[in-house]
């Protein structure tokens, strides 16, 4: 069995532009950009914030991309 993290990005936290996009569009590009570098991942809109999904193996990685966003 592998371990899964959950991250959650509040909506009022996201920087421009991606704030001015529709959360579930944020969720999509955000999925997008961690399946690009490999990282296996969901993303959704859950009304508050966005919750992105992972193997806890991949966190590392993962969160060099959404720094990379200027998420985290």
């Amino acid at each position: 069995m592998t371990a899964i993290t959950t991250i959650r990005i509040h909506h009022d936290t996201l920087p421009d532009p991606l704030s001015r996009k529709s959360p579930d569009a944020v969720a999509e590009a955000i999925e997008a950009a961690l399946r690009e570098a490999g990282i296996t991942a969901e993303a959704s809109d859950v009304i508050s914030h966005l919750k992105i999904e992972l193997p806890t193996a991949q966190l590392a990685a993962a969160s060099t991309v959404l720094a990379g966003m200027r998420l985290i």
